[in-house]
């Protein structure tokens, strides 16, 4: 079967909505200038910002008493609390489905807020799998992270399952890149930006997630990666699911760990595996034992 592979955050996911909507309460509840969202949301920058220096930059503006751990917790618990997945986007998912894809998600992130974003919204049940950089300890662009979310999606990664397989993504330097150097053919959330990367190149491009899908459905003998590109070697392969996935999996047994389609049955637990912020990665560390993580 073919494989259809979605990043989550600003992809299934408005992230930057969500994030728009917890400050402008932020605000609200502390009686501070609602003027200043558009502050707010500039040195979010689009999630890619440490939350220390968010948090940090937001306690000096307004002489907040609150520690850094205190704002870490209530910036989580807000923005997920105003995470959805619009109903377009769960449309698309659908007509993904009756097509005949598997669908999966791969996501850069901390494994409790990114957990806990499927949850909410209801993806859980409309994907086959799912894998997180923190629990898989690999991060997009590598591209065993693509291999592990087919594994979990119940495809080897073998063979020509590559050229089988497509990705939906809104970050060049992680969706995209990682999609070309694991020979997967994308599609690139512009959302209204130029392209700005000369080394590499989405297949298509689209403005939201629905023209994505249907592009991807309509193309199904569209081009390939570019020659010179190709997936990871049958040596590499071999190891999918054995060395990082499978690592975190031992003493973490049930689907809904694994990243296997598991419906209302979500969990959230999840181990806290502490990792350096790699190029891509939005880092959200507010505390000092925070975990460096990306899309939150």
């Amino acid at each position: 079967m073919p494989l259809l592979l979605f990043d989550l955050d600003n992809t299934l996911l408005p992230r930057d909505a969500a994030f728009r909507a917890w400050a402008r309460g932020f605000l609200a509840e502390r009686g501070l200038p609602p003027g200043d969202l558009d502050w707010l949301v500039t040195i979010d920058g689009g999630g890619y910002v440490p939350r220390s220096t968010v948090l940090s930059a937001t306690q000096r503006r307004y002489g907040l008493d609150d520690s850094l751990d205190f704002l870490l917790a209530h910036y989580r618990r807000g923005i997920n609390s105003h995470i959805h997945c619009p109903s377009r986007n769960i449309d698309a998912l659908r007509a993904a489905r009756a097509a005949g894809w598997t669908l999966g998600i791969v996501s850069n992130g901390n494994t409790r807020p990114q957990l806990e974003k499927i949850r909410r919204t209801g993806l859980g049940p409309m994907v086959d799998g799912w894998v997180i950089s923190e629990e898989a300890e690999c991060v997009k662009p590598d591209p065993l992270i693509f291999e592990i979310a087919a594994q979990r999606c119940g495809i080897a990664p073998t063979g020509d399952w590559a050229s089988n397989t497509w990705m939906i993504g809104d970050h060049a330097p992680a969706d995209i890149a990682g999609a070309e150097l694991t020979g997967l053919r994308s599609v690139w959330l512009h959302q209204g930006r130029p392209w700005a990367e000369p080394g590499y190149r989405p297949t298509l491009k689209a403005a939201g997630l629905p023209e994505a899908v249907g592009q991807v459905l309509s193309a199904r003998n569209a081009p390939g990666a570019r020659p010179g590109i190709r997936a990871v070697g049958p040596e590499r392969r071999r190891t999918v699911g054995t060395v990082a996935g499978n690592r975190w999996l031992r003493g973490h047994s049930g689907a809904a760990l694994s990243g296997a389609r598991t419906g209302a049955q979500l969990s959230l637990s999840a181990p806290e595996v502490p990792r350096a912020p790699v190029p891509g990665d939005r880092p959200d560390s507010g505390a000092p034992a925070a975990a460096a993580a990306f899309g939150v």
